[in-house]
């Protein structure tokens, strides 16, 4: 029986999930912890957060397995079949992390937007959640999908929609 808990971080664009997911890593690498992150349904982005989450290693890992520079629902049908193999491949690695013990925090940054896109079933997440022994996992979204409470011990829906700075996420 695993012993971490599930986190689900919901609300709409430019809401906030993804810095309040980051700032949950960011502690748990304060404690020693070792966290990853998977970013889903963003494109390759090469030029946000990354490269300064990149200098938070070795405790703070981050992977995107897309390929195309593009949100996935800007792309046309035959990219978005080359991406749902490369997001497959992401939630492969994810269910691997869990599987091997291989961080104490997982972040599925936007994962729950795979369900939305039809790119997974609800089943699938589920077992890929049911691989964990001892480690966390937050998973974000936008949508909170039916029946949150059968995926995650918590959930929490966030709306705050520009930051102090005025940048959005």
């Amino acid at each position: 029986m695993s012993t971490g808990k599930v986190e689900m971080i919901c609300g709409g664009t430019c809401s906030g999930k993804t810095a309040l997911a980051l700032g949950r890593a960011l502690q748990a690498a304060a404690r020693k912890k070792n966290v990853i992150i998977i970013e889903f349904l963003k494109g390759s982005q090469k030029f946000d957060n990354t490269e300064v989450l990149e200098r938070l290693e070795p405790e703070i890992k981050i992977f995107r397995f897309e390929k195309s520079d593009c949100y996935f629902e800007h792309l046309s049908e035959e990219e978005k079949r080359e991406e749902r193999v490369n997001i497959r491949n992401g939630l492969n690695y994810a269910k691997k992390v869990l599987t091997t013990g291989e961080c104490d925090l997982l972040v599925l940054d936007e994962v729950l937007g795979t369900l939305d896109q039809g790119i997974i079933e609800r089943e699938e997440l589920k077992a890929i959640l049911d691989c964990r022994d001892e480690a966390g996992v937050i998973l974000t979204g936008q949508v909170l999908p039916e029946h949150p409470e059968e995926l995650a011990d918590r959930v929490e829906h966030v709306d705050v929609s520009v930051f102090s700075d005025g940048v959005s996420e």
